[in-house]
Order: C-alpha cells, then structure tokens, then sequence
C-alpha cells in the first residue's frame, strides 16, 4: 500500500459539514500538494490525520503505513506497540487509534510544520531547548545529547550560528529563521511523513525560495513524504509532484501538477489558476500634487552594547538610513524588499509612529513635529495593516472598529451620524446587511480573512484620508481574496484620487498596482523608478535577485 491512504473522509463541527468524502494517497517520498481557497477545508484535512481538529466529528478511514512506523526506544514505545498491534495487515488506521498509540506516532513517524512560527513556538523557552524536549520525549536522549543534536539539526537547517541561534527565544529570530527552527524540530525524529501548512505564507520572496530550496533538499536526503497545504500556486508548480484541489470541502481535482497545471478539467481549478493580479490603474500625473516626500530619512534604534560595555552605554542600529522618496496625490509608490530590508520601519516613520531624523513633508507640510502639531493632518494619512486579524479588536464590535476614529476627527457628530458614515463606508467596500445581517455587531472573528481586510480598509476611510499606506495588504489571503482586495483598492484610487505607499514581498502585486517602484536593502534606497522601467531593466544585482525569485 501507499505510506498514507485517505479515504472518504468526512470532517463537520456540530450540524456544520467542512469535508466531503476526500480521498487521496501518498506513496513514500512522495510530494503532494493539497490546495484550495480559504475555508476550502485543506488545513482542517491535515490536521484531522493526527487528532488535531479540535471539535471535529471525523468519519472515513486514514491508513498509514505499519512497516513505517519506527521502533526505537523512546517514551512512546508502548503507543508504538499498541498501533503495530492494532493494524490489520501493513496498515493502521490513524482515526480508530488510542490517543496514546496516535500521540506515539506524532512528531516520531508523522511530523507537522505550521504556518504561523511564532505561535507555534513557546515564547518562554528558547529554540534550543523545544527542540531538545522532543528528542529527549520521542528519541530518549539524554539532556547533553539532546542539546547536541538540536544543534546539529539547526545546521542542516542553514540557520547561521546554530549553537548562538539555539539559545536565542523565538522573538529573537527573524520569520526565515523561526520557519526553520520549525523545521528542524519537525524533522528530529526523521518522520516518514512531513505536513506543511502554509510554510512560507508570511516569508519575503527570497526567504520563501530560501524555504522551498531547503525543504526540497531535506526531503530527497531523508526520502520524506510531504503533504503541502498551500494557496501558492507557483511554489506547488516548483515544489510538489502531484497537487489535489480542494473546494468547499470536496477534492474537484487530482493529478500530477505538469498535466493539471497545463490542462486542468475543472473550472475551479481554471479560476485559480487565472487568479493573479491584474494591473487597472489610473494614469500617473506628473504634474499631481505632492503627497508624501522625505529628504534623507533616518531611523535609528538604541541598542545595549556587547560585554560590560553595555552597562555603561548604548549603540545605535541604523534601520533606515538616507531615504528620500516622493509619492504624488492619485499614484501608488511600491516598496519592495526583503525582511529586515527597512520597508516597514520607513512606513512607520511615514506614519509617525517611530522618531526619525531629517524631514517628512506631508502635503506640503512638516511631518512628526509632536501629537499636538500633527494632530490636524493625521486623518489625512492612514494606514492598513498585514494581517486584519490581529489589528482588529477581538472585543470591538464591526460599528465600534470602523467608527472610532471618527471619536477624535469628528467628535461633533452625533451617535446617528457616525453610524450612518459607518453604514457608507462599508458599503463602499462591498459589506453590506443585507450580505451579512446583523453586520453592525457581529465581531471580527466571524468573518473571512478577505472580509476582515474590507472591514480594516472601511475603517482607514471613514475619516477620509488622501493618503493611505498598505503594509502588506494581501500576503495573508488565498489568490482569490487578494485579488479582490486588489480590484477594490485600484477602484478606490480611481473615484478618490488616493495616494497609496503600498509595502510587500510580492512583485506581481506591484506590478498590478503601482506607478512607480522603490527597492530597498539593508536599510537604504538602492532603485527607484517607473515599474516598468526598473522591472523590464533592473540596473541593480539586487533587484534582478529579488525579480528571478519570483519568476
């Protein structure tokens, strides 16, 4: 049989069915991609093949491979022995197991990367030490040879100064980073079969490629299988042999990725497919009014200095240095860069939400010169931010979001005014009650990621700004939401005249939606000019790396 048989699974929560009757196998070293739009059922899948759906009704069968499963001294041999003795043949049945045989089998046999590294990852312990835990519980290890082979492990991972790196906390470690301490947590007890959840969804192009580049290497050194739960159709292109594509909980297509990826047989499939931003924006004006400009910015962090040093003084890491930039009433600037590249510090210096050095204009005028000074132009530049579930009060009702701003730029209007300027500018992002009623006092978490970005793009226009800065305002959505998000935000721009300064990773989402492009490394400004110009020419070595990772 193959390492892991799915069949006919069906997954509900209550009176409420997700999946219907999936069905799909996969052979040992094997790469199968299971894709889908949000809310399509592809994680909650993964999840209900080691017990994890919390809640979850599951019916079906879900046979892994007995001869597969090690049998190795460990803490869990006993689970172990209990699944080898309750299979039939070569395969046992992953749903009728005891929670101490399936708890035996997770993370030893069958292991698990998730999509969100920083929490996942306990803040209170160091990356050394979660690692060292699942060796000394899965592989018993003593402390010292634990600590050891987690080194070891951060290594084959790539991560640089593995053994300083093993002693730093999750917060220490940039997104890349944390992804592969993620890994090679996952892969210390050299499991069969990897699940990898969106692992690269909130990564830079770079780091992503990074990501896959190690993931790809990994898998043919230890013959892993890996099930990738992904909305990238182009890492499943790079990446996976065959993909199974999920819609509202029912696989519609299933096949090898080059035969699906050239003629696929279901229209669901062709949407997705078709699903990458397209580029309608207004002409750029060069005669437009200036909206945004700063002259040799600056940003700087203090930071303790090594040793004994520190005690006495501090040192000063420069985030941003030397940045001018210029974005006029009606265009979109993009900046494009790495993480750690000064993208979104610059951001939140053009926001004055970070002390900076030199001058920021805001039309016309100086900007950061103190909340009393800067009080009556700050409705006219806000902002929307990466992910709307969590800038998003999970106690505040859609009403009381998308209105308070209009608390301290329009305190003189009445409760029935400011419900009726809230009523119009969720319409304007296309949520309305009669869509979704009882819209008013619903809450944040009872809406799609899609739908939560149109509530945080609502609330950014309720006060009327002219300009707004996007930090990331599609890296968190499937290609259908984003591309949605997308059309709604060129929409916007062509009736209002907005100015956006538009911060991402994704080149295709610049080429869709700015005039002109910024790149930046290492804190500073190393290209700009015309999208078309910079990406068609790049002059920079940087930029052409930055635009092959994407290809």
């Amino acid at each position: 049989m193959s390492l892991l048989e799915v069949r006919d699974l069906d997954i509900a929560f209550g009176d409420q069915a997700v999946v219907h009757g999936a069905s799909f196998s996969l052979a040992a070293g094997e790469k199968l991609a299971l894709v889908g739009e949000s809310g399509s059922g592809k994680t909650v899948t993964a999840l209900s093949l080691l017990g994890l759906a919390e809640g979850a009704q599951v019916s079906g069968q879900v046979l892994f491979d007995a001869g597969a499963i090690a049998g190795a001294p460990q803490a869990d041999a006993a689970g172990l022995a209990e699944a080898k003795a309750g299979s039939a043949g070569t395969a046992v049945d992953l749903l009728r197991l005891a929670p101490r045989a399936l708890r035996a089998i997770r993370g030893q046999d069958i292991a698990m990367v998730f999509q969100e590294p920083m929490t996942a990852l306990n803040p209170l312990f160091t990356i050394g030490e979660q690692i060292a835990e699942v060796l000394q519980l899965k592989m018993g290890l003593s402390k010292r040879e634990a600590v050891q082979k987690s080194i070891s492990l951060l290594a084959d991972t790539g991560i640089a100064e593995p053994e300083r790196r093993a002693g730093a906390f999750p917060h220490q470690l940039s997104g890349g980073q944390r992804q592969r301490a993620m890994m090679a947590m996952a892969l210390a007890c050299s499991p069969k079969l990897l699940i990898a959840d969106e692992p690269t969804t909130a990564l830079d192009v770079t780091v992503r490629q990074q990501i896959l580049d190690l993931l790809d290497s990994l898998q043919k050194k230890m013959g892993l299988a890996v099930l990738l739960i992904t909305h990238d159709l182009n890492m499943v292109r790079r990446f996976a042999d065959r993909v199974a594509v999920m819609e509202r909980g029912h696989i519609v297509e299933l096949g090898p990725v080059a035969d699906i990826f050239a003629n696929p047989a279901h229209a669901y499939t062709r949407s997705l497919l078709a699903s990458r931003p397209v580029r309608n924006v207004v002409a750029a004006k060069p005669e437009a009014e200036e909206a945004v400009v700063t002259k040799n910015l600056r940003v700087g962090y203090p930071i303790p200095k090594p040793g004994f040093a520190g005690w006495f003084g501090r040192d000063e890491f420069v985030a941003v240095q030397g940045a001018d930039l210029c974005l006029r009433a009606g265009q979109t600037l993009g900046i494009v860069g790495e993480s750690g590249s000064g993208k979104s510090t610059l951001a939140l210096a053009v926001l004055g939400l970070l002390k900076f050095s030199n001058e920021v204009h805001l039309f016309g005028q100086a900007w950061g010169q103190g909340r009393a000074l800067d009080l009556h132009m700050r409705s006219q530049l806000q902002v929307v931010f990466q992910d709307p579930f969590s800038s998003l009060s999970p106690r505040m009702t859609v009403e009381e979001i998308v209105g308070e701003g209009l608390s301290v730029h329009a305190p003189e209007l009445v409760p029935a005014q400011v419900r009726e300027r809230v009523i119009a500018a969720l319409q304007e992002v296309g949520l309305e009650d009669a869509q979704f009623p009882g819209l008013l006092q619903r809450y944040p978490h009872q809406f799609s990621g899609g739908q939560r970005q149109r509530i945080a793009i609502a609330r950014a226009l309720i006060v009327q700004p002219r300009v707004l800065v996007l930090d990331e305002p599609t890296s968190a959505l499937d290609v259908t939401m984003a591309q949605q998000i997308l059309q709604l935000l060129q929409r916007l721009q062509a009736e209002h005249g907005l100015a956006y300064l538009l911060i991402t990773h994704d080149v295709d989402v610049i080429r869709a939606m700015a005039h002109r492009v910024l790149v930046m490394k290492d804190g500073r400004i190393v290209e700009q000019g015309p999208v078309q110009a910079v990406f068609e020419s790049p002059e920079q070595p940087y930029t052409r790396s930055l635009l092959a990772a994407t290809a």
